[in-house]
């Protein structure tokens, strides 16, 4: 059952069962601890991620094209850093916050930077209007930024459900996620479980399509039915 819940607090929302845990997840949150996440953005979405990140005790580090920008949003943070942008970042973990339109752009241009690491995609491609998605038929947002990230990567659908300014009010909220690698998922359950989310699993990466769509749902709810941006989705289990 789906319940809209008033969260209270831009306008952002970039982006089954529980994530089967194991005798790894421990190890995962102990590797976790104090960990450093790297993000690629530095507008709204990237910011209340960030913060939320900060707050759980990780370390922070912020790339942008624009290394101002970059700086603006450290600065913010509790111990948090800049990379030179397109250069192998610190953590394994990778949070694409940028706009759809640039995201495989961005997944590019770091290149081989990105081998081996976790990419946590929180875009939704919304058309203008919120008329409708702007993917290609068959496939999602998450599967092309995949397309353009390097072979040993795993990219994780993740965050796109949730606005950016409810995120950063704190509080637990559900968060879905998407891949097709179990231990990156597992990777990423564990870093929402330290931010005071709860991962909810919903299958392999081509199920990110219907997170986007749940996503585009969601502004429309917004616009219409809820008549407020701040609300966030609850998946009760009886």
């Amino acid at each position: 059952m789906w319940d809209a819940h008033a969260a209270r607090h831009t306008r952002n929302i970039n982006g089954g069962c529980p994530v089967q845990r194991d005798y790894q997840q421990p190890q995962l949150t102990r590797k976790l601890h104090m960990s450093t996440i790297s993000i690629i953005g530095a507008g709204g979405m990237a910011t209340a991620v960030a913060g939320r990140i900060a707050k759980a005790g990780h370390i922070v580090e912020v790339f942008s094209r624009d290394p101002a920008k970059a700086r603006t949003l450290a600065d913010k943070l509790a111990g948090a850093t800049t990379g030179t942008y397109g250069t192998a970042p610190s953590g394994d973990i990778v949070i694409l916050a940028v706009p759809y339109g640039g995201a495989a752009a961005a997944v590019a241009e770091f290149g081989n930077a990105l081998d081996g690491k976790v990419i946590i995609d929180i875009t939704n491609p919304v058309a203008p209007g919120a008329t409708g998605l702007v993917t290609p038929a068959g496939s999602s947002g998450a599967q092309e930024i995949a397309k353009a990230a390097p072979a040993s990567a795993h990219v994780v659908k993740a965050f796109n459900t949730l606005f950016g300014h409810v995120l950063a009010k704190g509080g637990r909220l559900d968060a879905f996620i998407a891949a097709d690698d179990a231990e990156a998922k597992a990777r990423v359950s564990t870093l929402l479980e330290s931010l005071g989310l709860r991962p909810l699993d919903v299958g392999g990466l081509p199920m990110a399509a219907t997170l986007e769509s749940l996503g585009l749902m969601l502004i429309g709810l917004a616009k219409n039915g809820a008549g407020s941006w701040d609300i966030a989705l609850h998946v009760d289990i009886g």
